[in-house]
């Protein structure tokens, strides 16, 4: 493949590159359609031609669900070690995709070093790191500055970019016009926000568009059309602002599809379970079946220390309904920046919600696994469920932390003479059919 062909320009015209062979070996999808969703836009594999390390994974119908691992330093919390060991704890605990949202210290060396270390899929966010590489305040940041940063970022091999554009003047206007319990709560989004409005123009990334497809075809890096008014309540879920935001990503969809630009489009947020449907299936409708990447959602606001898992509700139900991609939550959101156990804990929480929901779409083979678990957990096979098991070191270590006596090793402390299965084994096992 031409250095000059995007993923999306080779699915065109009809030429697999190494990283869609990648995909094909662990997805059940068939070349041709593979082929084709590229073309079209609704499969995206994310791969920067200068992550030279990556190897290719895809996002979008058809393929399974995909688990985004948040990290990077804050100026409270600047240990770049720290946050390698997240990276480290990303690839051992198969999580599909990494994105650096460092907000201090030596951005671009550490963007680097990612690049370099992780064959997974890498995302930023470069509006922060233009506030950082420019030390200005935000009402005196360029337009140049905006897409220099952008350019950088491509440059370093980074394989897929949030970015705001989809937050205009009129997005504006609806906030103002609708009044928010949580107001603007992407880091991102209010940035752009307070640029535009102490400023009084037009989002540079909307006006000029055009410029930024440039840089992308250019690196074949992916645009993730960023919510940048996404919920942070579910009583500001499905409202005006979040609306009109996404029919714009919709309109700038189709505009980086005519340039062969890849895109995905970013989603919700916090989301009642009954809204949950209706957000995914609107946004399939309004984006023209691009893939969508959400975060979480969470399905109620009053877990803090728990809202890995009202991510997972949320996620496992988005992703049935559409969602291709799930971004991580961890216990620490809300409250702090993450430590790796916690990493650890919303990778766990996040890969089970994307397997359940590609058991409930019929995805073909994602249940052959929870059958091999079933099988060995009849015949109490323990190394055999460990093998099967989302995380074995934890499963083999709450076993071996209470063993039951050594005349009946087979079963479990929780039962022990009274395990269910062992009996039915002995009653029914022997029967003549």
């Amino acid at each position: 493949m031409s250095d000059y062909l995007t993923q999306k320009q080779a699915a065109s015209k009809g030429i697999v590159t190494k990283q869609m062979e990648d995909v094909l070996k662990c997805e059940s999808i068939s070349k041709d359609d593979l082929l084709e969703r590229l073309a079209n836009g609704s499969v995206a594999i994310p791969a920067n031609k200068n992550h030279k390390s990556i190897v290719g994974a895809g996002v979008g119908k058809g393929l399974t669900t995909k688990v985004n691992v948040n990290l990077g330093v804050s100026a409270d919390k600047c240990s770049f070690e720290s946050e390698m060991k997240k990276a480290e704890f990303a690839i051992k605990y198969k999580a599909d995709a990494v994105m650096d949202l460092s907000v201090s210290g030596d951005t671009q060396g550490f963007r680097t070093r990612l690049v370099e270390k992780l064959p997974i899929m890498i995302g930023t966010v470069p509006i922060y790191d233009t506030l950082i590489r420019t030390q200005k305040q935000v009402k005196d940041i360029t337009i140049d500055d905006w897409f220099e940063t952008v350019e950088i970022h491509a440059k370093d091999g980074i394989d897929f970019v949030t970015i705001h554009a989809g937050l205009n003047q009129k997005c504006i206007e609806s906030l103002r016009t609708n009044k928010r319990q949580t107001g603007v709560v992407s880091r991102g989004g209010s940035i752009l926000a307070e640029w535009m409005i102490k400023n009084e123009k037009e989002n540079p990334f909307y006006e000029h568009f055009d410029r930024l497809l440039e840089i992308c075809r250019k690196f074949d890096v992916c645009i993730s059309l960023g919510d940048g008014l996404r919920p942070g309540a579910i009583k500001d879920s499905t409202d005006g602002p979040q609306i009109q935001e996404l029919i714009t990503l919709g309109e700038l969809t189709k505009v980086a599809w005519e340039r062969d630009v890849q895109v995905m489009i970013e989603g919700p947020g916090h989301v009642p379970l009954n809204e949950i449907e209706m957000n995914m299936k609107l946004q399939k409708k309004l984006c023209h079946n691009a893939p969508f990447y959400v975060l979480g959602p969470l399905v109620t606001d009053i877990a803090p220390g728990y809202d890995h898992i009202t991510s997972a509700i949320g996620g496992a139900l988005a992703a049935m309904h559409g969602a291709d991609f799930l971004c991580y939550v961890t216990p620490a959101e809300h409250l702090r920046l993450p430590e790796a156990d916690d990493v650890k804990e919303g990778i766990m929480a996040a890969r089970i919600a994307a397997h359940a929901a590609d058991i409930a779409i019929g995805l073909p083979g994602a249940v052959d696994i929870d059958h091999k678990m079933g099988t060995y957990r009849k015949e109490l096979d323990w190394e055999g469920q460990f093998a099967c098991a989302i995380d074995p070191e934890k499963a083999r270590k709450y076993r071996e932390s209470s063993m039951p006596k050594k005349t009946d090793e087979d079963v479990c402390t929780m039962c022990g003479d009274f395990c269910a299965v062992k009996r039915s084994n002995s009653l029914f096992d022997n029967c003549e059919e």
